[in-house]
């Protein structure tokens, strides 16, 4: 069976929530319809946002890409709208995809993760 848009759903966040958690499983992603979203992570007790984000911007992927736990918590800082797309909507959209863009992406990933774990450290 075909998994297309009707699949996804919206969720509502209050101003606050954390929407999930560093080392939590990625079974979803989501992209914001309104609202901002912090992307933080902690390092020694201490909470470092690595960015907030707004309107049409998607987070939670990285996870679902290279099924990888969560390298940072994100919360909502304003109300936040977001579309939720689930691990088998976005897995059957990697299958479908160039291979090679598929690659390229889970390199960039590989990149990411280790950058980040090295910049922890420090």
């Amino acid at each position: 069976m075909e998994l297309g848009l009707k699949a996804l759903h919206k969720e509502i966040f209050p101003a606050g929530t954390e929407i999930f958690s560093a080392g939590s499983k990625g079974d979803r992603a989501y992209v914001i319809e309104t609202g901002k979203v912090a992307i933080w992570h902690t390092i020694n007790g201490q909470r470092h946002t690595l960015g907030v984000i707004a309107d049409g911007s998607i987070f939670g992927e990285m996870a679902l890409i290279d099924n990888q736990p969560r390298m940072a918590s994100a919360s909502a800082v304003t109300e936040t709208t977001c579309v939720v797309i689930g691990e088998e909507v976005f897995k059957n959209k990697l299958i479908e995809a160039d291979p090679f863009l598929v690659g390229l992406i889970r390199i960039f990933m590989s990149n990411i993760r280790s950058l980040t774990e090295n910049s922890n450290k420090k």
